[in-house]
């Protein structure tokens, strides 16, 4: 991989460019954002000449064909309603395509429109695969943390056994340090607006082999991390992986869900209406209410401006743990596998300031999964047509991430019955 387009100079986008700006095997990287400024304040923090910061509007496909021209892959690290667009575009071009979060339409329904997700739910074919197929390439789906890095630890499960029966995610973490003040503003760590739009729509989770809609905040369940998380409270969310897994593993899947913490800010908000997307009357006035909410939520800080070899060895300050449990049968016995994975907030000082001194940044889980993603695309040693991060193999994904020098380190826990 030569020559990356990366669309989106956020929170990730700056990570992204970062580490790929650390590659030998990188000659060029195109930093594109709707917003030029902050694509030059990213240039100018890495100060990588390697770099070229453009203007690039991604709901505009010939604008993105055009910044992709001679590009390997493209890395979509904006928002996902642009993801049809950048497909496109990525095809048109030549060049691999990676994004690391799909199917997600602004309604608050993912049945109300068609996309990818409902595709697969309906069992119909995937956008673009047919094309991306005839063309030689791929369309990497959702490879980033959650999914993505998720994705491959379960398929790295699964394919341990002879039949998969059930899988459940878990994701939880907690602060280490107590609020400042009694009562606080909602806020969010990224985007504001996915993050209501996650607690605003009904999860569908995979059941008896169906897939099946809950109602939003559904089955509560006390799950316990481990230490310091400890318990926390947990609810169905709607997420890629019960859609996705099922679809692409087979193995006889018959359950697959994914829990993620309450939040009751957002959760009251929702509640109240301020996730919804039409709009109400006010003293005669046509008014949105998420509009409001989300007018008002102060953004997250963007960390990646701020660190600096100071800030990034002082002691953690959250712990966040992903728990993956997979119930199967490996030869001939019932047997169940548990993945406990720290996510980046959870290493030590020391541990964080050498990934900072590896790739100028710490906050990468989303970005580095994208990048081991589009070079096995490149290298082709990922399927082609469109596909999502759990077809590729976790032995070689789990190997290019140790050689780039963050190696996803896990505990493994094997329980069965044993009798004599």
């Amino acid at each position: 991989m030569e020559k990356v387009l990366i669309v989106g100079a956020g929170a990730q986008g700056g990570p992204c460019a970062s580490i790929l700006s650390r590659e030998k095997e990188i000659s060029e990287i195109v930093l594109g954002d709707i917003d030029l400024e902050l694509a030059k304040k990213v240039k100018e923090k890495i100060k990588s000449d390697k770099i070229t910061a453009i203007k690039l509007n991604a709901a505009n496909t010939d604008d993105v064909t055009k910044a992709a021209k001679g590009a390997d892959a493209i890395i979509n690290l904006t928002l996902t309603k642009y993801d049809i667009n950048i497909m496109e575009a990525a095809l048109r071009s030549g060049a691999h395509y990676v994004d690391t979060s799909f199917g997600e339409p602004s309604a608050k329904d993912i049945y109300s429109r068609d996309n990818i997700l409902l595709q697969i739910i309906e069992n119909r074919p995937l956008t673009l695969d047919k094309e991306y197929k005839d063309a030689g390439l791929t369309a990497l789906l959702g490879c980033g943390y959650s999914p993505g890095e998720v994705n491959v630890l379960t398929r790295h499960t699964c394919d341990k056994l002879e039949q998969v029966d059930e899988i459940r995610i878990r994701m939880g973490g907690r602060s280490l340090t107590p609020p400042k003040d009694v009562v606080r503003a909602w806020s969010s760590t990224w985007s504001p607006f996915r993050t209501l739009w996650g607690y605003a729509i009904e999860p569908t989770i995979f059941e008896d082999g169906q897939y099946k809609k809950y109602p939003i905040f559904a089955c509560p369940e006390e799950y316990h991390f481990p230490e310091p998380t400890g318990p926390i409270l947990l609810t169905y969310h709607q997420h890629q992986e019960p859609i996705t897994l099922p679809h692409f593993i087979g193995k006889g899947i018959k359950y697959c869900d994914f829990k993620y913490p309450v939040d009751i800010y957002a959760g009251a908000f929702v509640k109240m209406g301020f996730g919804s997307p039409d709009a109400i009357d006010v003293k005669g006035t046509k008014i949105v209410p998420r509009d409001v909410l989300l007018k008002l939520v102060r953004p997250p800080v963007n960390n990646f401006f701020a660190e600096d070899e100071t800030t990034v060895a002082r002691t953690a300050d959250r712990v966040h743990f992903v728990v993956i449990e997979v119930k199967g049968v490996q030869s001939g016995e019932k047997v169940e596998y548990k993945i406990v994975r720290a996510r980046a907030s959870g290493f030590t000082a020391e541990e964080r300031l050498d990934v900072y001194r590896k790739f100028g940044a710490t906050n990468i889980g989303v970005a580095l999964p994208a990048i081991i993603g589009a070079e096995m695309c490149v290298q082709g040693i990922a399927d082609r047509g469109t596909i999502s991060s759990e077809c590729l193999d976790p032995k070689i994904f789990l190997k290019m991430a140790a050689d780039i020098g963050c190696p996803i380190r896990f505990s493994e826990i094997l329980t069965k019955e044993v009798s004599f």
